[in-house]
């Protein structure tokens, strides 16, 4: 295994990888995105990610060799970096010592009768993106559909998943309601969570064939065009003086009864 050994913050890669942790737009022009951390980094290589950069320090090298020694072997190039660089570089407020660059899947699957998948529509908080798509994979939903918000690659999403990012099948599109619409055609079910007493009660909703729901915005829920599209509307009932919920919140327990 070669081993590059990057001693300046000014080098061009630790540029470039600073502007991919901190950027959608960057890891959109280059095609790739960033993993912190051991756990991270590794679930992105079992996964089957193609990991372009792995940047390491000595120390970690030392204290997580088992753990790592697969994804230093499974990186096209290591670079040895300073602890001062590996804690320029990573968002986190203790790093652990290791940062890989990987490229970015391009997202689909098919939709299926009988299935069970969750929309969500312009979700801003990455903490609420990674904890739906870590929550969709423990409750066994069959598939994901991003569109807007948060950028699925962000930092904190894919540690907020927890991995399932990874794992999970995921469509990204910016036309959720012509999305939803395809699903009505092949007779999916599909709804707009909503906070409304006239929707229909998520407790009293029959999930047994299939479905597809929406999650909408933190701020302003689910858009008129997509509640406009779906073929019904369902709200979770709530008690006491309570309005709404966190939408990671929401979206574990509508993802609960659908598969229950």
């Amino acid at each position: 295994m070669n081993i590059n050994v990057i001693t300046a913050r000014g080098n061009p890669k630790i540029k470039a990888l600073k502007e991919l942790t901190g950027k959608a737009s960057a890891r959109r022009t280059a095609g790739l995105f960033v993993c912190d951390g051991v756990r991270l980094c590794r679930d992105a290589v079992l996964s089957g990610n193609q990991i372009v950069s792995a940047f390491v320090t000595e120390k970690c090298r030392e204290k997580y060799y088992s753990d790592i020694e697969e994804i230093l072997s499974n990186a096209e190039n290591v670079y040895s970096v300073s602890e001062e660089i590996m804690n320029f570089v990573s968002d986190t407020v203790s790093p652990q010592g290791i940062i890989c660059t990987a490229r970015t899947e391009k997202h689909s699957f098919c939709p299926q009768k009988n299935k069970k998948y969750i929309a969500l529509d312009g979700i801003q908080n990455p903490d609420n993106l990674g904890a739906v798509i870590r929550t969709a994979e423990a409750l066994g939903i069959d598939g994901i559909i991003i569109s807007g918000g948060c950028d699925i690659y962000n930092p904190k999403a894919l540690r907020a998943s927890m991995g399932s990012v990874f794992r999970m099948p995921v469509v990204l599109t910016d036309r959720l309601s012509e999305k939803i619409k395809e699903y009505n055609g092949i007779g999916i079910s599909t709804y707009a969570s909503v906070v409304s007493g006239e929707a229909q009660s998520l407790a009293q909703t029959d999930f047994s064939g299939g479905a597809l729901t929406v999650i909408g915005n933190e701020g302003n829920g689910v858009s008129e065009e997509v509640q406009n599209a779906c073929s019904g509307k369902i709200t979770i009932v709530m008690k006491g003086r309570a309005e709404s919920l966190n939408a990671a919140q929401a979206s574990s327990i509508i993802m609960w009864e659908m598969t229950k």
